[in-house]
């Protein structure tokens, strides 16, 4: 026993450091790659989805003019989705001209203008396999849950006029983690 104290073979200090090094990054690594798993693939995702989306100018003689302008916004994340604010033209729209429906069973296939005012339980053309749909208003942000659909009606969005019937306008909803932005071209609304 005695002997093999007194031995002078081993390892040497470069290679019981580099051994320690090693482990520590290979241990670093696999830490790192648990936190990136963590992090990327257990948090669900905010996805909207923005279809049917209208603009309509309406001047009928003997009449005030109105336009109008409406989409369809599908939450297909993992999350409910908070709509902070609508804007036409970069113009924003105030929360009291927008009229909203929500569903989760509902497949909308396309909208149509409201040939009224808009206001609180309008029944535009909207087609799909719904009966009448009554829109709500809206008073501040609005909540989409995961998996919803709204339909949403804006009522006198702001810097659409006669002359802007052809050309393109851009729709952006703002939330809480991105901005999702359509381009339609103005309608004269029949």
């Amino acid at each position: 026993m005695k002997k093999m104290l007194k031995s002078k073979k081993g390892l040497s200090t470069v290679v019981t450091t580099l051994i320690i090094l090693v482990v520590s990054v290979l241990l670093a690594t696999v830490v790192t790659f648990y936190a990136i798993n963590v992090t990327t693939n257990r948090t669900q995702q905010e996805s909207l989805y923005m279809a049917n989306l209208h603009a309509w100018y309406c001047n009928y003689t003997g009449k005030p003019a109105w336009t109008e302008a409406a989409f369809v916004i599908i939450n297909t994340g993992g999350r409910d989705a908070v709509l902070q604010s609508i804007t036409v033209r970069s113009q924003p729209t105030t929360w009291t001209n927008v009229f909203y429906y929500t569903t989760s069973t509902m497949t909308i296939t396309s909208l149509g203008p409201n040939p009224t005012t808009l206001a609180k339980d309008a029944t535009p053309a909207i087609t799909g396999n719904s009966s009448i749909v009554k829109l709500l208003a809206t008073g501040s942000d609005l909540t989409l849950k995961s998996g919803y659909t709204a339909i949403i009606y804006i009522s006198q969005p702001d810097s659409i006029g006669m002359n802007d019937i052809g050309t393109p306008v851009a729709v952006t909803v703002f939330t809480a983690n991105a901005q999702w932005t359509q381009e339609v071209n103005v309608q004269a609304a029949p």
